[in-house]
């Protein structure tokens, strides 16, 4: 397993790529993580590029953990935590009680929209985030992902013929794939210039590097 190619200063300001973000709908840290990258990427006027992974296969089956909110004391240590994450950057969250919610459905449909109509991939996935941790609506089924795609404006109908094709599931494995390729086990997850950073509690280190190109306090 290769982690990212990291650049040198000179290059990583001369390619300004995109910061990707990698979700997944289930967690509140990235619903936090994708209001708080999208304001950094218009601070600095770097495009935002959004890859879901799913944490069932990154923690469970790789990592061979047990969820984060299950591990004694480290689980009510993350409630808190997202407290005060989402007071920091001022995101509404609502933690749903819903119990297990599936994204499979709706990481399935974000990608196809990423290939069939890229202008309403994104504001689909905030409107699916938006609903499970703000509504406490389950996006799980169905009828919930299809709903959100016409809310966005849309062809719901087609979203949903493409939900269980072979196209949509495979999709959806190589988005997983190549992000443990470059090392994301956890959500949420930024590369920039060639540097992994997880967890909403990095976003200063990673506004520094792209600011800077270095880690050194004070450096730009």
């Amino acid at each position: 397993m290769t982690g990212p190619q990291r650049q040198g200063p000179q290059e990583r300001l001369g390619s300004l790529g995109p910061i990707v973000f990698y979700f997944d709908f289930i967690s509140p840290f990235a619903y936090v993580g994708s209001v708080a990258i999208e304001r950094l990427g218009a601070r600095l006027g770097r495009a935002v590029e959004w890859r879901p992974v799913l944490i069932g296969v990154t923690i469970l089956k790789i990592m061979g953990m047990r969820p984060l909110r299950e591990i004694p004391l480290k689980g009510p240590y993350l409630a808190r935590d997202l407290e005060r994450l989402a007071q920091w950057f001022e995101v509404a969250v609502r933690p749903h009680g819903l119990g297990t919610v599936n994204p499979v459905m709706a990481s399935r449909a974000y990608l196809w929209l990423v290939d069939n109509a890229p202008d309403r991939a994104k504001p689909f996935a905030q409107e699916v985030f938006a609903r499970l941790w703000t509504r406490g609506i389950d996006i799980g089924g169905i009828e919930a992902v299809v709903d959100c795609a016409r809310q966005v404006g849309a062809d719901g109908a087609a979203v949903r013929a493409h939900l269980d094709d072979d196209g949509a599931r495979e999709g959806l494995r190589r988005s997983v794939e190549q992000a443990v390729s470059l090392g994301v086990f956890g959500v949420p997850s930024f590369i920039a210039d060639g540097e992994l950073f997880w967890g909403n509690d990095h976003l200063w280190m990673l506004e520094h590097w792209l600011r800077t190109g270095s880690f050194a306090p004070g450096s730009g």
